[in-house]
């Protein structure tokens, strides 16, 4: 049976470029169309495999060529760059993804729904408008020592803000109190928003079912549940939880070579929203375990704390829950606490 046609779609915000390429690797046709064009070409073709890089729009063109009958497949876009040629073009780069989609060792993205999208739309809001609260406290921290008024750092001091602009009303300039109160109305505005997103979030872990039994794992709240629910690849990706551990940055980097093993950091690679959820997971566990006076005697994290750091501890404790994650998604069921060596 002869392999089925291969089209490397480069896709841009108005122009795509399009490489079709047959099962031996004979180019049929090498062009560019713009983005009105592009499904109604597509509607008049032969069922295909249509190859794209996973970036920000390709799940909503991989989709909509779905609907058309043809195969959609996401690659990474580390993993079409060996296959460019010297110069980079877009059909330079329509070749390469048209190339790397024809090996048959080549890893894809799954398409993600629109409802799974949406939700994860939901974490990485609530993260975005994190990020400006924390700005937006520094920046009122930063013009008040200017005046001399010095605060610690720390969202926990926002209180303390408060308090130093009203007891400084009458030696500061009017137009600072106005500016700093303007401040401090966004941070409460912001605050208002994260807290009704956060709300969001624990409905939709509550509403999905991966999420409620990721839940009964120790370090892995709503929010963390919900990330790895909707960000990570299906567990078809992987052979097992050790793989799946490795893609979301959690192994030791290798240099090795003729027959010696060198291991070196942390990777950090995948999706660092799931790496950092699951880190702080693990950082809270460890914390509980100490305020009730240490971990049950002979179990792995009492063994590893005797003689690890602590933030080398947490993220070998990650690396075990991401394992772990990966077997209850995979398996179904939920956690069960391991028996003490």
């Amino acid at each position: 049976m002869a392999a089925p046609d291969i089209i490397g779609l480069d896709i841009a915000k108005n122009t795509f470029h399009l490489h079709r390429a047959s099962g031996d690797g004979t180019v049929q046709f090498s062009k560019a169309l713009g983005r009105n064009r592009l499904l109604e070409f597509l509607s008049d073709l032969e069922p295909c495999i249509v190859a794209m890089e996973a970036c920000g729009r390709a799940h909503h063109w991989g989709r909509e060529i779905s609907k058309l009958g043809h195969d959609v497949r996401l690659i990474a876009p580390q993993y079409v760059k060996p296959y460019v040629k010297r110069l980079k073009n877009d059909a330079v780069d329509a070749e390469a993804i048209s190339e790397a989609a024809s090996r048959p060792t080549m890893r894809f993205v799954a398409v993600k729904s629109a409802d799974l999208q949406g939700q994860a739309m939901t974490l990485k809001v609530r993260d975005l408008l994190m990020a400006q609260k924390v700005q937006t406290i520094n920046a009122l921290r930063s013009h008040l020592a200017e005046f001399g008024i010095v605060v610690p750092k720390g969202i926990q001091n926002l209180g303390r803000l408060e308090q130093e602009v009203e007891a400084h009303r009458k030696s500061l300039p009017e137009a600072v109190v106005d500016l700093c109160a303007t401040l401090l109305e966004q941070i409460a505005t912001l605050a208002d928003r994260i807290a009704d997103l956060t709300t969001q979030v624990q409905i939709i872990s509550r509403e999905n079912e991966t999420a409620q039994r990721l839940r009964t794992m120790p370090g892995i709240g709503p929010i963390t549940a919900v990330a790895l629910a909707t960000l990570a690849p299906p567990t078809s990706t992987f052979r097992r939880g050790r793989d799946f551990a490795a893609w979301v940055g959690l192994t030791p980097k290798q240099y090795s070579t003729g027959g010696k093993t060198r291991l070196g950091r942390t990777s950090k690679m995948g999706q660092r929203d799931i790496r950092r959820f699951l880190v702080i997971g693990a950082m809270a566990v460890i914390a509980s375990a100490r305020s009730r006076g240490g971990p049950p005697e002979g179990s792995w994290l009492s063994r590893m704390l005797a003689w690890k750091p602590r933030m080398l501890v947490a993220i070998a404790l990650a690396n075990k829950m991401a394992r772990a994650a990966w077997a209850i998604i995979k398996h179904g069921g939920t956690y069960r606490i391991p028996a003490p060596a």
